[in-house]
């Protein structure tokens, strides 16, 4: 059974942790492809789920572009290689 259910609301303004919650569904619930075509990674539902489409849009109120989140995470994982590194 498939239901279509409303999108989750995004709250203006944008608070810090909503923030930090939509860059972690953008990150966890990302397209991976499948022969179905592309899927939630998270969910294994069409992409884009409800959790990635609240995360998009809640960045984007914020002000924040996919290409200023993708610098952020890679700078967060290079710090991460680094500490590792450090070990």
């Amino acid at each position: 059974m498939s239901a279509v259910l409303a999108d989750f609301p995004v709250l203006i303004p944008v608070t810090d942790e909503d923030l930090a919650l939509a860059a972690l569904a953008v990150r966890v619930h990302a397209p991976e492809p499948w022969p179905e075509g592309l899927l939630c990674r998270s969910e294994r539902v069409p992409y884009p789920c409800r959790l990635a489409r609240w995360g998009h849009t809640t960045l984007e109120a914020a002000g924040l572009t996919a290409e200023q989140l993708n610098g952020e995470q890679r700078e967060a994982e290079d710090q991460r290689e680094t500490e590792d590194h450090a070990r």
